[in-house]
């Protein structure tokens, strides 16, 4: 029996050291993943290219770094979560809610917002084309709670 022991202990002690990342990157590329739960998770540099994922709930998730190109984002929750640096070219996000998210320096060039709610959201350095900017100014208000920035200032809208 000790000698059962002292083997597991031999075994288990090398894996007492390994560390674990705090989030992995997950590939969900192509996949149905409508009406998904990924609310409050740590999806860093996760990629969801071309993947359906309308209805899906994604408040207050970190989507640092996230691919989401081509995605279907139609009417899914982003209620304060974090997508700095993400990709969202050619993403569509008719009805989805970016209420107080952040999207500092998203690539979304292509994307479409049309009738989002964007109140409180940062664009701080997001690549739009004009006439989505133009369309997100006419319904942009409030102020982000994490950055603290105006939604108008971020969106340029003058």
């Amino acid at each position: 029996m000790a000698i059962c022991v002292l083997i597991l202990c031999a075994i288990a002690s090398p894996l007492l050291y390994i560390s674990i990342p705090s989030a992995i990157a997950l590939d969900y590329n192509k996949e149905i993943l409508l009406n998904s739960d990924f609310s409050g998770r740590d999806l860093t540099d996760s990629s969801f290219n071309h993947a359906n994922l309308r209805n899906s709930n994604f408040s207050h998730a970190n989507l640092e770094g996230v691919s989401l190109f081509a995605a279907n984002l139609e009417s899914a929750n982003l209620e304060g979560a974090n997508l700095t640096n993400a990709t969202l070219d050619s993403a569509r996000l008719s009805n989805a809610n970016l209420k107080d998210a952040v999207l500092e320096g998203a690539f979304a060039a292509n994307a479409k917002f049309d009738n989002a709610v964007i109140d409180g959201a940062d664009f701080t350095d997001v690549l739009l084309r004009r006439d989505e900017q133009a369309k997100l100014c006419k319904v942009a208000k409030g102020t982000n709670p994490t950055t603290g920035r105006e939604t108008r200032a971020t969106l340029m809208c003058f």
